[in-house]
């Protein structure tokens, strides 16, 4: 009988330390965007966005390419 006077105050503790969590994540938009993980399985990440082709560019993919080859 004893215990429940260690368990209900913890709790209590506990309780309070969710509540103030939920409300730090709602305050800090971490419930924003709830669908954009669920659909970023659906694209590929090997497609980079459209960058500019100059030359440093060109230089650097070549020589990737380059390394890639036995």
């Amino acid at each position: 009988m004893n215990v429940i006077y260690v368990l209900i105050p913890l709790a209590i503790i506990l309780v309070c330390i969710a509540i103030a969590v939920f409300f730090w994540a709602v305050k800090t938009n971490q419930f924003d965007d709830l669908e954009r993980h669920g659909h970023s399985i659906l694209f590929d990440d090997d497609i980079k966005k459209a960058e500019p082709q100059t030359k440093h560019n060109k230089d650097s993919v070549d020589n990737a390419e380059n390394n890639d080859r036995p």
